[in-house]
């Protein structure tokens, strides 16, 4: 890297996708790295974004401490071969189809999903990740009923015994 270049970058303009983008190119070791941008009249404040004004300042300690669970649960190291771009691999498939002279024919778009709790859902996942790791003890319910029962009759007879005396 060249004296005085550090923490410096060039900021131009690109087309991408017949659509122009606002980028800024920053020197990085050998090369150079090109980072797209937004334009300021893309961007919102929380204010402008009607669904979130209701949002409250403060973290229930409950919902932070799922999110951390959910983080060091799927905490680990990054393999981008992991993540495949799924719409190029249809395209392709489309395009290979048409060559061949097929017919290609779009899957049907089913209904849309039901919309869930989203802290239940996390809950949920997070006690499947954990099931593998502790064991909880189940209560047997006609164990309980019965342990229950004879408490019951225990405090009845102490109180029979009161009332005799």
């Amino acid at each position: 890297m060249r004296e005085g270049m550090q923490g410096k970058a060039g900021i131009g303009k690109v087309a991408i996708h017949g659509r122009e983008y606002l980028v800024a190119v920053k020197p990085h070791k050998q090369g150079m790295v090109m980072y797209t941008l937004h334009h300021a009249a893309e961007i919102r404040t929380i204010d402008q974004i009607e669904e979130l004004r209701d949002v409250r300042g403060k973290v229930n300690p409950a919902e932070m401490k799922l999110a951390r669970q959910v983080i060091e649960s799927s905490e680990g190291d990054l393999n981008l071969s992991d993540y495949k771009d799924e719409y190029q691999e249809g395209l392709r498939a489309i395009i290979d189809a048409k060559v061949a002279g097929e017919q290609f024919v779009a899957a049907e778009e089913s209904a849309p999903p039901k919309v869930v709790d989203l802290m239940e859902a996390r809950r949920r996942s997070l006690d499947q990740v954990s099931s593998g790791k502790k064991k909880t003890a189940k209560a047997d319910p006609a164990v309980a009923a019965k342990k229950v029962t004879n408490i019951k009759s225990a405090a009845k007879s102490a109180a029979k015994k009161r009332k005799a005396s």
